[in-house]
């Protein structure tokens, strides 16, 4: 179980901006300063990308945020692919119709909550304000991980779905790209909108793969890896390097400003919940 103060994660977006650490397999992994270009040129597989079927990736190394020891600042991935776009209500529409038990009304709370698919019209009915081609939201985590095993897949793990979230459009490795930085801020300064939009609609990223920033949130199999309290200073507690600004000493990257923000939300959560702005794409 990885650990985090939410108060450190608070403390460092405060006072940092976001970067990122990934290297696939056979490019350099130095950090030395790189040029990057607004007018740079995207890679093959982002220009070609099309919102639909899956991308491959390769096998390669990953920083985690928070790594799993001290000893795994660096942990190795094996290749995989990826839906390229996140699931689309039309995507789900269908799943329900096969699967009447993940119905709206008909699954379980204890596996769907509350608001499980609460901005559809009805069981098999999307409603005016619900985009068919729009990313699904409003879905647990046990709803998504049945609609991937139904489809031969699984959802990404987190460190697999960050390792491919990493990606600019025109670099597998985002972190030295500053417009690739400053369109995540911007992207995560931005409210949920009333009517989500279609995926698919901007620039794919260097591996092909659209929305993973800036559309909605997404599950991943293990959302809960790393535990993020909400104080460091909770009763009993002798751990004193966890309080405010101290509890993030142990971050890969402390100016990764929205990996902090996506570590803390996916602690947040528990796999009943169903929440307007939390979709999900599977992963092979």
């Amino acid at each position: 179980m990885r650990k985090a103060s939410l108060a450190g994660a608070i403390f460092v977006l405060m006072a940092t901006s976001p970067a990122f650490a990934t290297t696939p397999a056979g490019e350099a992994s130095d950090s030395s300063t790189q040029s990057f270009r607004v007018d740079c040129m995207p890679s093959k597989a982002s220009r070609e990308a099309r919102a639909f079927g899956m991308a491959k990736l390769p096998a390669g190394s990953y920083a985690p945020l928070y790594p799993p020891t001290p000893e795994e600042k660096v942990i190795p991935l094996q290749t995989f692919e990826l839906d390229r776009a996140p699931v689309t209500n039309q995507d789900f529409l269908a799943f329900v119709r096969e699967h009447p038990n993940w119905r709206k009304g008909r699954a379980p709370q204890l596996f769907a909550g509350p608001g499980y698919l609460s901005r559809w019209a009805g069981p098999l009915e999307l409603g005016a304000e619900v985009l068919p081609d729009a990313p699904v939201t409003h879905v647990s985590w046990f709803a998504a991980k049945a609609y991937c095993e139904a489809q031969g897949k699984r959802l990404p793990t987190e460190d697999e779905w960050e390792y491919a979230a990493s990606a600019s459009s025109c670099h597998a490795d985002g972190k030295r790209d500053p417009d690739f930085v400053a369109l995540l801020l911007k992207w995560y300064s931005k409210t949920t909108p009333k009517v989500t939009p279609a995926v698919g609609q901007g620039q794919a990223n260097y591996w092909g793969l659209h929305d993973l920033h800036g559309l909605v949130w997404e599950w991943v199999f293990d959302y809960g890896s790393t535990m993020v309290s909400a104080d460091s200073r909770e009763d009993g507690d002798t751990e004193t390097m966890r309080f405010c600004g101290a509890g993030a000493i142990n971050a890969g990257d402390k100016e990764d400003y929205a990996g902090f923000m996506r570590y803390a939300f996916r602690s947040s959560l528990q796999g009943s919940y169903a929440v307007g702005n939390l979709g999900f794409r599977c992963a092979r």
